[in-house]
């Protein structure tokens, strides 16, 4: 499976436009310095400090704002 990875804090900024608000994101343990990782169909894994935890999901054309706001691509 392929993944873009990035800081809490970027991921706060996409989900603005679609998905899990800030505050359910908050209440499940993100922080802006948290790591977190996104797959191609948009599912939301939070790495905790012995596995990764799926918390939500992103709708709507997350592929290419993921891609603006990281500048990465899928590995």
């Amino acid at each position: 499976m392929q993944f873009i990875e990035m800081s809490g804090r970027q991921l706060l900024r996409l989900v603005t436009e679609g998905g899990p608000s800030p505050e359910e994101l908050s209440e499940i343990g993100l922080k802006e310095d948290s790591v977190v990782r996104v797959n191609r169909q948009g599912d939301i894994e939070l790495r905790r400090p012995d596995r990764w935890d799926l918390i939500g999901g992103l709708i709507g054309d997350f592929e290419a704002r993921i891609k603006r706001e990281t500048g990465l691509d899928w590995v």
